[in-house]
């Protein structure tokens, strides 16, 4: 049979040329196990490696002049951001998981004021909500207009915060978790 003249190729051809070579771009990439579905949002489907929460922690308990706690990663959990942002005048530590639900919830700690560590968080648009008890400790809450809350507690020395956009019940666990430790051998 002869080859069609190509003024008579149209754009269907190409589409049936292209999805032969679709299909063998999805079978060696599944193949090779570097894609996967992700369907259960889990932070067990996330391929990337967990960020060294306890390194980090112990790196800025030498080198920030307060206290630094660190609360154990919950089961199920995964850590996966660390910083040492400016904030006030001095700084923060802050650190980061995926609960096991999904949700990202960020521990913070410094020495600055309450009023800065909240524009700090909450992008000036924070609003106090309330009060709480968790751990034994008052912590004040926050909100902002995109849903994001954190709630703040003064051990004297340090402020801790716990921010979240998903359940109270993720940031208690954390909140618990770092009040129930002692603080890390450092400068403070």
């Amino acid at each position: 049979m002869a080859a069609k003249p190509r003024i008579l190729h149209s754009s269907k051809d190409m589409i049936w040329s292209l999805i032969p070579l679709l299909i063998v771009c999805a079978i060696v990439a599944i193949a090779s196990g570097n894609c996967s579905v992700g369907l259960s949002g889990q932070a067990a489907d996330d391929r990337t490696p967990a960020f060294d929460v306890t390194n980090a922690l112990q790196a800025d308990a030498r080198d920030l002049p307060f206290p630094i706690r660190r609360p154990p990663t919950p089961e199920g959990w995964k850590p996966n951001s660390g910083s040492t942002q400016a904030v006030g005048g001095t700084r923060v530590s802050n650190v980061g998981w995926i609960s096991d639900v999904g949700a990202y919830v960020q521990l913070s700690q410094t020495d600055a004021k309450e009023e800065d560590l909240v524009v700090h968080l909450g992008g000036g648009e924070a609003l106090g909500s309330g009060t709480r008890q968790v751990g034994g400790r008052e912590w004040v809450t926050y909100s902002t207009p995109d849903e994001k809350k954190f709630w703040i507690t003064d051990l004297g020395d340090v402020r801790i915060a716990v921010l979240s956009r998903g359940p109270d019940d993720d940031m208690t666990e954390i909140a618990n978790a770092v009040l129930a430790q002692q603080p890390l051998p450092g400068r403070a």
